[in-house]
C-alpha cells in the first residue's frame, strides 16, 4: 500500500511569505510603470477607449457591417467628435486670452472695494500688500532701475533651425502620443478575439469558464462606467452652459466643455471645473451677483446630479469602495500625472474584476472592492472583541432590514459567540477580552429587544389576537407559544447569558412569556430564584460544544427541585450558512453527540443545537419526564423550517 499523498494546504495561497513576494512584485510593476509611463500612458488610454468602443462596433456588426468597416466608422467618429471638441475649447481659449486685459478694471475695483470695506489692517489690504511688495521684487521699479548701471549682453541672432524646433517639437509629443492611441485602438478592436484567446492562454487556460467571466466583466463594467459617466457629464454639462450664458459669463461653451472634460475626474472634478467660472464672473461683474449666481449654478447641478441623475444611470455599482477611489487617484495621479488622475477608476475597476476572479489577484479585490471581506459573524465578532457595541448594533440594524431577528441571531450572533467561545477554550481570550465581549453583546442584545417587539406585534396582528390569551389556552398555528411560560438561562458564562438573552427574545416572538437569568442564578443559594418565575419550561444554553458534567448535572437538581418542569438543554453549534469565519483561522469543534446523549441521560426532556430546535421543542405541550428511571436513548427535537426574508 502507497502512503497517502501530504494534503494541499487550501491557505497556501495567503501564507505570508507568498503575500510579500505578491507585493513585491506589485512593487516592481509599479516602478515599470512610473519608469516606462510614455510607452503605458497610451496603451491605457487605447484599451480603455476599446472598452468604451467595443459595444457600438459589437451594435455594427449585429446590423451585417463588416468588421474593418465597423472598426473604421466607429474609431474615426469617435476621434473626430473628440477633435471637434478641442478645436471649441482652442478657440474658446484664445478669445478669453484676448478679452482678459478688459476685467483688469472690474479686479481692481473689487480690490479696492474690499480693502475700503476691512481697513488698512484688513486681510484684503493685507494681501494686495503683500503682492504689490513681491511684483516690485521680482520687477525692481524705474527708479532703481535708472540708478543701476545697465547690464550689456551680447545675443547671438536666432537661427530659423532653433525657431522650427521651439515652435514644432513641443507639438510633435502630442500628435504622436494621439495617433499611436488610434492605430492601437484600430488594432485592438480588430483582434479583440486573438487578445482574448492569448490572455486566456497566459492566465487561465486551465479554467476557461472563469477566465472568460473576468473578461466579459471587465469588459462590461469598464465600458458601461466609461459610457454612463459621459452620459452623465454630457447632463451635467448642458445646464452649465446655458446657466452661465444666462448669467453673462464669458466663453460659456468652453466652461461647459471642461466640465464635461474635468468630471472624469473623481471627486473634485466638479471643484475644478467651478474654479475658472467663478474667477471669470469675479471679474466681468461690477458687483458680486455673477458670483453667486455661479455658485448657486454649480451647487444645484452638483447636488441634481449626484442624487438623482447619477443614482438613476449607474444603476449598478463599479465594485470599488469610496476610500479605493481616492486611493486609486493618489497612486495613479503619482505614476502618470494629470491623464493618470482621469485614468485611476477604470484601471482600478480592471483590477478589481480580476481580482475577484483570478487567486493570484486576490489582493486587489480585498484592498479595494465594496464587498465585505469578512463574513458578517466574524465582523460582529471583531467589534465586540472591540467592546464596540454601538458600531454593532449598526450593522445589526443594517442587516435587520432584510432578514427575521431570528436568522440574523442564528447566523451572525450565534456564531460569532462560538468563536468567542472557542478562543475562550483555547487560552487566547484573557477575563478582561471576555467580559468586554460579554457586555458589548448583552448591549447589542438589548437594543435589539424592540425589533422583537415589533416582530411580536405583527404576529399578534397576523393571527388577529388583538389581546394575550388566558394561560393555558390553545395557541393559534401563527403564535405557537402563546400561553406558555418558559425561563432560558446561561449555563456556564456570561457568554451563554447572551445566548439565553436571545433565546428568549426568539420564544417571545412566538407568543411565550420568557424571563431570561444569568448562570449565576443556578447556583444552590439563587436556584430558588428560577422557581419564582412558575414556569413550563426551562432551557439551559450552552455555547461550549463540550460542557462538562457538572454543568449538565444543574439538569437533575432543577428538576429534583420542579418536578413539573420541562427542562431542555440547547448546546449551539456552528450553522453551515454561516460561512467560513477567515480564511486560515482554525476551525470550530462540534458539538459532541456524547454530551447530548448525556444531557438526556441525566434528565433533560430535550436536547436542541439551535434556536428554532430550542424552539420547536419548547413548544411542544407535554408532560416533563420523571427524574429517575431514565431512558439512555437521547433523541433531538425536529428541525423546524427557517423564517427566511421577514419584510
Amino acid at each position: 500500500m502507497t502512503a497517502p499523498a501530504a494534503p494541499i494546504s487550501p491557505h497556501l495561497p495567503n501564507a505570508p511569505g507568498s503575500a510579500a513576494g505578491r507585493l513585491a512584485i506589485i512593487a516592481g510593476v509599479a516602478a515599470a510603470l512610473y519608469v516606462a509611463q510614455d510607452v503605458f500612458v497610451p496603451l491605457a488610454i487605447a484599451m480603455l477607449v476599446t472598452f468604451a468602443l467595443s459595444p457600438l462596433v459589437s451594435a455594427l456588426r449585429k446590423r451585417a457591417v463588416p468588421m474593418l468597416g465597423s472598426v473604421l466608422i466607429v474609431v474615426m467618429g469617435a476621434f473626430t467628435a473628440i477633435a471637434l471638441v478641442s478645436l471649441v475649447v482652442a478657440s474658446q481659449l484664445a478669445q478669453l486670452a484676448q478679452n482678459l486685459p478688459t476685467f483688469q478694471s472690474n479686479i481692481l475695483a473689487k480690490v479696492e472695494s474690499l480693502k475700503a470695506q476691512g481697513g488698512e489692517k484688513g486681510l484684503a489690504a493685507r494681501l494686495s500688500d503683500m503682492i504689490t511688495a513681491i511684483s516690485a521684487e521680482i520687477t525692481p521699479g524705474t527708479d532703481t532701475a535708472a540708478s543701476a548701471p545697465v547690464q550689456v549682453e551680447v545675443v547671438d541672432p536666432t537661427n530659423l533651425i532653433e525657431v522650427l524646433q521651439s515652435l514644432i517639437l513641443p507639438l510633435v509629443s502630442p500628435v504622436a502620443t494621439v495617433g499611436l492611441v488610434i492605430v492601437v485602438v484600430i488594432f485592438m478592436l480588430l483582434e479583440r478575439d486573438t487578445l482574448r484567446d492569448r490572455f486566456i492562454r497566459l492566465v487561465g487556460s486551465s479554467d476557461l469558464h472563469r477566465t472568460t467571466q473576468v473578461l466579459e466583466e471587465a469588459g462590461k463594467r469598464v465600458g458601461t462606467y466609461l459610457l454612463i459617466q459621459l452620459l452623465v457629464n454630457i447632463i451635467y454639462a448642458i445646464p452649465i452652459g446655458l446657466g452661465l450664458w444666462a448669467i453673462g459669463v464669458p466663453n460659456a461653451t468652453l466652461w461647459a466643455l471642461l466640465t464635461l472634460i474635468l468630471r472624469f475626474v473623481p471627486y473634485i472634478g466638479s471643484a475644478l471645473a467651478a474654479a475658472f467660472p467663478l474667477f471669470l464672473a469675479f471679474a466681468v461683474s461690477p458687483d458680486w451677483s455673477a458670483v453667486l449666481w455661479t455658485a448657486g449654478l454649480f451647487a444645484g447641478v452638483e447636488l441634481i446630479t449626484s442624487n438623482v441623475v447619477e443614482p438613476w444611470l449607474y444603476g449598478s455599482r463599479t465594485g470599488l469602495s469610496p476610500l479605493a477611489i481616492i486611493v486609486a487617484a493618489i497612486f495613479w495621479t503619482f505614476l502618470w500625472g494629470p491623464l493618470g488622475l482621469v485614468l485611476s477608476t477604470p484601471l482600478t475597476v480592471c483590477l478589481v474584476v480580476l481580482g475577484r476572479h483570478i487567486p493570484q489577484f486576490a489582493l486587489f479585490d480585498i484592498l479595494f472592492g465594496d464587498e465585505p471581506v469578512l463574513a458578517p459573524h466574524a465582523r460582529l465578532y471583531q467589534r465586540l472583541l472591540a467592546g464596540d457595541a454601538v458600531e454593532a448594533t449598526f450593522h445589526a440594524e443594517e442587516a435587520l432590514e432584510e432578514t427575521a431577528l431570528e436568522d440574523y441571531y442564528h447566523l451572525t450572533v450565534i456564531p460569532a459567540l462560538l468563536r468567542a467561545q472557542d478562543d475562550r477554550d483555547r487560552g487566547v481570550l484573557t477575563a478582561e477580552q471576555e467580559a468586554r465581549l460579554a457586555q458589548a453583546a448583552q448591549s447589542l442584545v438589548g437594543d435589539l429587544a424592540v425589533v422583537a417587539d415589533e416582530e411580536l406585534g405583527e404576529a399578534v396582528a397576523l393571527a388577529g389576537a388583538n389581546a394575550p390569551p388566558a394561560a393555558g389556552a390553545t395557541a393559534p398555528d401563527a403564535m405557537p407559544g402563546q400561553g406558555l411560560r418558559i425561563a432560558t438561562v446561561g449555563a456556564r458564562s456570561a457568554i451563554d447569558d447572551v445566548a439565553a438573552v436571545m433565546l428568549g427574545q426568539v420564544l417571545s416572538v412566538e407568543g411565550a412569556a420568557v424571563a431570561a437569568y444569568p448562570h449565576t442564578d443556578l447556583t444552590p443559594s439563587r436556584l430558588s430564584v428560577l422557581q419564582d418565575h412558575a414556569a413550563d419550561c426551562l432551557i439551559l444554553c450552552f455555547l461550549d460544544p463540550k460542557p462538562a458534567r457538572a454543568s449538565l448535572l444543574h439538569i437533575r437538581r432543577i428538576k429534583r427541585s420542579n418536578p413539573a418542569l420541562r427542562v431542555g438543554v440547547v448546546i449551539f453549534s456552528m450553522p453551515d450558512e454561516a460561512g467560513p469565519t477567515l480564511e486560515g483561522m482554525p476551525g470550530l469543534t462540534p458539538v459532541s453527540p456524547a454530551r447530548l446523549a448525556e444531557a438526556w441521560e441525566i434528565g433533560a426532556d430535550f436536547t436542541a443545537i439551535s434556536l428554532d430546535e430550542a424552539a420547536e421543542a419548547a413548544f411542544q405541550r407535554t408532560a416533563p419526564r420523571p427524574a429517575e428511571g431514565l431512558p439512555r436513548s437521547a433523541p433531538r427535537s425536529p428541525k423546524r423550517s427557517r423564517k427566511l426574508a421577514v419584510g
